[in-house]
């Protein structure tokens, strides 16, 4: 099992930035993680992913260039630094593991695992 824990979330005005952290118990270390979010009234959609090895990314195109995921197996921790957010970005984030995606099939195959989310609120 793997559990997964968000924090960071919070209200900033547009053009500001926000750090959302995701701290991981379990065997996860071999899993591909990620971030998704939900915004009032629409489906959940895939924010950005990153190798088990730390090293390989994926962006969904709307956050390209203003978020970046990282992570560290050895601090049980993956981060979603948030930069230029817009209203647009107004969601909950949730943090996901899966055991048998890659980076590029997580957006669409989802995630064995899941956070609650945090609530991130972008005013203009």
């Amino acid at each position: 099992q793997v559990q997964l824990v968000e924090s960071g979330g919070g209200s900033v005005q547009a053009g500001g930035s926000l750090r959302l952290s995701c701290v991981a118990s379990g065997a996860f270390r071999t899993y591909v993680m990620g971030w998704f979010r939900q915004a009032p009234g629409k489906e959940r959609e895939f924010v950005a992913a990153i190798s088990w090895s730390e090293v390989s990314t994926n962006y969904a195109n709307s956050v390209k260039g203003r978020f970046t995921i990282s992570r560290v197996n050895a601090e049980n921790t993956m981060w979603l630094q948030m930069d230029n957010l817009k209203p647009e970005d107004t969601a909950v984030y949730y943090c996901a593991a899966d055991r048998s995606s890659t980076i590029w099939t997580l957006p669409s195959r989802g995630a064995d695992y899941w956070g609650k989310g945090v609530l991130v609120t972008v005013s203009s």
